[in-house]
């Protein structure tokens, strides 16, 4: 396939992706549910075959071709020659460009179609009406709706213990337009977004990844040469044993290079995009939901503060035909001389022109909500989410499925754990009290993952079998404060299955102390 016709091809999938709304509408209803999974699902693996086919055509880097243009005759040039080659190079230079930025979208597109994916496999499964096997969706399609036992009759179950926020689908960059996406945020969304992109990308404490030592060694007619190789991280620490094994024993090391990888909690571009953008846009309108409800608490006077912004709004977004538009101070003038005029009749501003007392101190307060509620709900969901996913997982299902969160580190050092040192608790009783969304607040979340990725370490020998999302409520109830009817409601977990986990948890490790000892413990490790 020819480069240009690529390109178009890819442009115009794109835009049929973006010209198609998700809708989430009874979404708990099999057919709905199944035609949006199956939808999503058909389009990643078109997406797929198009990356495949960029690739292929050296889209990677767009640019390697571009070496060879460029003054580089020898003697002299006329202006003609030099004008030509200039203008070809642009051309070259162009179309690299639209390599790059294509492939970038189709990339994007990937990551959010598998983020989406990601959240409807643990939102819903099936179950044999027959044997009452379970199945996955991504199972369900592979065998065509039939079970192993010749079966076609399912039953549609939601699971309710499973980490998901479906509501983002349709908030994700679907068609790979996350550029698009990040201009149409407001003030308090890109404060938002930064504060998400940046717990994403919190990186571990970096480990060697290979080793390069830079040695003399003679050869075979006893001169001294100089040479550079590279070790794994295997040979870290008996990399001198392997030089001399290879190169003699008259091996003379001059210098050490070590090359260390420090991956972050979500280790790729694009997925941290996508995410951080689902989840921001999520947070804009939940926010447009419960905004006025939080204002009309907060604020002395809300009908002010509204007939305040409609003057500011209405005056910034006019310019007067009298005045030249590309008169920028005389324009700016006349906005504020209206602004005050304005306010004055409503008595919004005092003889001295300084805003009212009063109205200062509702528009200071709707600052601090904005800043502190506003600009956090996004974080706080997403550290939840993480938090809850981590606790309810194992190890094996984190290493080997997507997931809701594709790349995510299997596992968290104590540097990338920092994120989750941050409490978000207005935020929390915000949601609590004016959403359906119902969050815990618990303190020492990074102290609790340790907790729970130390038990998982002292499990692996253990033949004992366990509920994972009943698990992780156990550790949390041994691990905070948090009553256990809360947890159980949060988790969707019965309180029996937790206090199940719990014994497994003590027989493991048989502990001699308390709740509240361990935890102390713990503290200080």
């Amino acid at each position: 396939m020819e480069e240009s016709v690529l390109v178009i091809k890819a442009e115009k999938y794109l835009k049929e992706i973006s010209d198609d709304d998700i809708s989430m509408d009874n979404i708990d209803e099999f057919e709905n549910f199944k035609t949006l999974y199956f939808k999503l699902d058909d389009r990643l693996e078109s997406l797929k075959q198009l990356r495949r086919d960029m690739e292929v055509q050296g889209y990677s880097t767009p640019f390697a071709s571009l070496n060879k243009y460029g003054n580089k005759s020898i003697g002299e040039v006329s202006l003609d020659e030099v004008s030509e080659n200039s203008r070809h190079n642009q051309m070259f230079r162009n179309k690299a460009n639209a390599k790059k930025n294509i492939l970038d979208r189709v990339k994007s597109a990937i990551d959010s179609h598998q983020i989406a994916l990601g959240n409807l496999e643990q939102f819903g499964y099936l179950k044999c009406d027959s044997c009452y096997k379970k199945y996955s969706m991504s199972e369900y399609k592979q065998l065509k709706g039939k079970c192993s036992c010749k079966s076609e009759s399912f039953s549609f179950k939601i699971s309710r213990q499973k980490t998901c926020r479906i509501e983002i689908i349709p908030y994700l960059p679907l068609s790979g337009n996350y550029r698009v996406l990040m201009s149409e945020l407001s003030k308090y969304g890109r404060n938002s977004f930064k504060k998400v992109i940046n717990a994403l990308r919190q990186e571990r404490t970096g480990h060697v990844k290979t080793i390069s030592p830079l040695f003399r060694y003679k050869d075979k007619n006893n001169r001294w040469l100089r040479k550079r190789v590279t070790f794994d991280s295997e040979f870290v620490d008996n990399y001198e044993e392997e030089l001399r094994k290879s190169y003699g024993k008259n091996v003379r090391i001059e210098k050490l290079e070590f090359h260390r990888t420090r991956p972050a909690i979500i280790d790729d571009k694009h997925a941290r995009t996508a995410i951080a953008l689902g989840y921001v846009r999520y947070a804009e309108k939940i926010i447009k939901t419960i905004r006025d409800d939080i204002f009309k608490r907060q604020l002395s006077d809300f009908k002010r503060i509204n007939t305040y912004d409609e003057i500011i709004h209405k005056y910034n977004n006019t310019t007067p035909n009298f005045i030249d538009e590309y008169d920028i101070s005389e324009i700016e003038n006349w906005r504020e001389n209206k602004i005050n005029e304005e306010l004055k009749k409503l008595r919004y501003l005092n003889r001295y022109g300084e805003i009212n007392r009063s109205l200062k101190r509702d528009l200071k307060t709707r600052d601090t909500i904005v800043k502190s509620i506003f600009e956090n709900i996004a974080p706080a969901l997403i550290s939840w989410d993480i938090f809850r996913y981590y606790l309810t997982t194992s190890e094996t299902n984190r290493r080997l499925k997507i997931g809701p969160f594709p790349y995510i580190r299997v596992e968290l050092d104590r540097q990338q754990r920092k994120v989750f040192v941050q409490t978000f608790p207005k935020v929390i009783d915000i949601l609590n009290q004016f959403s359906d969304i119902r969050i815990l607040d618990v303190d020492e979340k990074d102290l609790i993952l340790y907790e729970k990725f130390k038990f998982e370490k002292e499990m692996k020998n253990s033949n004992i079998k366990v509920n994972h999302p009943a698990l992780g409520a156990a550790i949390l109830d041994l691990n905070s404060e948090i009553d256990l009817e809360s947890i159980s409601n949060s988790f969707n977990v019965n309180e029996s299955k937790i206090k199940k986990e719990i014994k497994n948890i003590e027989n493991i490790r048989n502990p001699k102390t308390d709740k509240s000892k361990k935890f102390l413990d713990l503290i200080k490790r």
